[in-house]
């Protein structure tokens, strides 16, 4: 495991990040965590903003 540049990053909002990730791109924990944190970030808004379309989707909003 490279650590992914957690750095000081607070160890609850990364597995809360993780636990996010690991749900919805079915990725091992061991990939999550080499993620660099930026691409971490980057993923979680990519996967946040597909599901906001989805359930806009469904919300008919």
């Amino acid at each position: 495991m490279g650590g992914g540049g957690l750095g000081h990053y607070a160890h609850d909002e990364i597995w809360q990040e993780i636990a996010f990730l690991a749900y919805h791109l079915h990725w091992d924990l061991d990939r999550l965590l080499d993620l660099e944190h930026g691409d971490r970030i980057r993923l979680l808004r990519e996967v946040g903003g597909l599901n906001e379309r989805a359930w806009q989707g469904v919300t008919g909003g």
